[in-house]
């Protein structure tokens, strides 16, 4: 495989500008971290904060039931029995659980996950681990309910997933129904084309409907995938885990009004310096959820209460402590508060991000010193677009580049289908119709110093013989590009392989297309290429 640098357009600013090292990026995050001495720096002062933190072997009891459960391998079983030891760290990094494992978007991170970490442990000669952090207390169920394949005949496929209830449950709540997985994998299958490895994909596949739920499932697949590396798997929706929460969720109540204050205060300067927030910070927001009778709901402050914005609950601080004293699994983080939330959980070395998450991030810098804090050091998630053969052969075919496609294929598309017309027809129409107008207009004129009336006349029927040439023109044009067919699909499916929907291949697409095709051990195969923390989009020619 051969790997090239290709930048991606767009993107937040204040995420792109901290990968570029600006310093007026990097001043809203306290700095960079990237150097030896940055990481040596981070593990001592994890060293000298263990106590801090959850207990380890509180924290090997919650994720070895977890992990036994659904990424049952001696490996990981190997990274657990290391988290138990104080010298081990851990590089941390989390995404919502999605369909079939979700967008590749997804493998990226877990194959970053697992290359910082070894990285980091023969750098600095102890052990760290990579834990993958799911975010089953998410409630956005239309989010994470569907998956993209690319279809033998080109198309951008999409599968989705129904259930039967609604509502604003975490995902790892909602029952998952076995019928309508089945239903989901059935459609896959029929998507995939016919391979050596494709009995072996759908059993993958397959093996997910006999998960509770969601998170579950994506957590079996993932195990499967990367449990062999020692991936160790987290439900952030996990009610052992809300337990081992306990003591920041305290914190989090009794100093909301300071964190929100020091929310407030990152946001304005990050306003300051010019750039957009990626997520809400809003006055008498709690930044905590609650989940009442299934539904997750966002609690706000009001009146010296913390209530929802429906009032659906209401509880004075007392209340709200004594209720996680005895059901701390109806507390749940919101996208502010979970960074804080993985940081006391676990001794986070670093933490993988994409760019959305960078840019949200720099809100929290100040909420981690209020809590007695810092801020882990940020690698970017790597990120990648899978360039097939075929897709390889036809972007030479037509003269294409990498840019080319990123940037729209109309302009180039339309002069190539121009070239296809070697008579040169359509060039002929449009000098037809300038010699047509060029010897009607000064009859049209002439016939008018005979009757004033016939003007109008003639410029009817002058434009009635230019509709008639048009008409002809586009029945001449749409057979060249009949002619053209194969090689206009050919242009589509570059697009639909690399841009599909307009948007980047890693945040679309599902890995079982590329299971499929080169096997399971293909995500293997990505972790032998050279890493890259430097947020750099890189285009792998395969």
């Amino acid at each position: 495989m051969n790997v090239v640098p290709e930048p991606l357009p767009g993107g937040n600013a204040l995420a792109r500008e901290f990968l570029e090292r600006r310093e007026s990026a990097l001043s809203l995050y306290g700095g960079e971290f990237r150097s030896i001495e940055d990481i040596q720096n981070r593990a001592h002062w994890l060293d000298q904060t263990e106590s801090d933190r959850a207990g380890r072997e509180e924290l090997f009891a919650v994720l070895s039931a977890y992990n036994g459960r659904l990424n049952g391998h001696e490996a990981v079983a190997a990274s657990l029995e290391l988290l138990k030891r104080q010298e081990t760290l851990v590089v941390a990094g989390g995404q919502q659980s999605g369909l079939f494992t979700g967008p590749l978007l997804v493998v990226y991170k877990a194959v970053t996950l697992i290359a910082a970490a070894r990285e980091a442990s023969e750098t600095l000669k102890r052990p760290v681990v990579p834990v993958f952090w799911i975010a089953g207390e998410d409630h956005d169920w239309d989010e994470v309910n569907h998956t993209y394949v690319l279809s033998p005949s080109g198309e951008v496929a999409r599968i989705r997933m129904e259930h039967a209830a609604g509502g604003k449950s975490p995902v790892s709540l909602v029952r998952l129904q076995e019928e309508e997985w089945s239903r989901a994998a059935d459609e896959l299958e029929k998507l995939l084309q016919e391979s050596d490895f494709k009995s072996e994909v759908m059993e993958l596949v397959r093996s997910g409907a006999a998960a509770d739920n969601l998170s579950d499932a994506f957590a079996m697949l993932m195990g499967r995938l990367f449990g062999k590396h020692g991936l160790v798997l987290l439900d952030s929706a996990d009610p052992e885990l809300r337990k081992l929460e306990q003591p920041l969720f305290r914190r989090l109540i009794r100093e909301n009004d300071e964190l929100e204050a020091s929310y407030h205060a990152a946001a304005g300067e990050i306003r300051s310096g010019g750039y957009e927030l990626q997520a809400n910070v809003e006055t008498g927001g709690a930044n905590l959820f609650y989940i009442h009778e299934g539904a997750r709901l966002l609690l706000v402050k009001k009146n010296g209460r913390f209530t929802d914005r429906k009032e659906t609950v209401s509880f004075t601080e007392e209340q709200l402590l004594e209720t996680l004293e005895l059901h701390p699994e109806r507390f749940s983080n919101n996208v502010l508060t979970r960074p804080l939330m993985q940081d006391y959980v676990l001794p986070v070395l670093a933490t993988v991000l994409g760019q959305g998450e960078i840019a949200y991030w720099a809100i929290t810098r100040r909420a981690f010193e209020t809590v007695g804090r810092r801020l882990p050091p940020i690698l970017p998630r790597m990120s990648y677009t899978m360039v097939e053969g075929t897709t390889q052969k036809h972007m030479e075919k037509f003269g294409l580049s990498f840019q080319d496609v990123v940037q729209g294929l109309e302009e180039k598309r339309a002069s190539w289908l121009e070239g296809q017309d070697e008579r040169g027809l359509a060039r002929r129409f449009e000098e037809t119709k300038a010699a047509f107008a060029a010897m009607y207009d000064p009859l049209i004129e002439e016939i008018g110093r005979v009757q004033a009336g016939l003007v109008k006349l003639g410029t009817s029927n002058k434009e009635k013989i230019a509709d008639q040439i048009a008409f002809l023109q586009n029945k001449v044009m749409d057979a060249l590009a009949k002619q053209s067919d194969a090689g206009l699909r050919q242009w589509e499916r570059i697009e639909r392989s690399l841009m599909p929907l307009g948007r980047p291949q890693e945040r679309v697409y599902n890995v079982t297309h590329y299971l499929n095709r080169y096997g399971l051990s293909w995500v293997d195969g990505l972790l032998e290429l050279p890493p890259d923390y430097s947020g750099i989009h890189r285009v792998v020619y395969m």
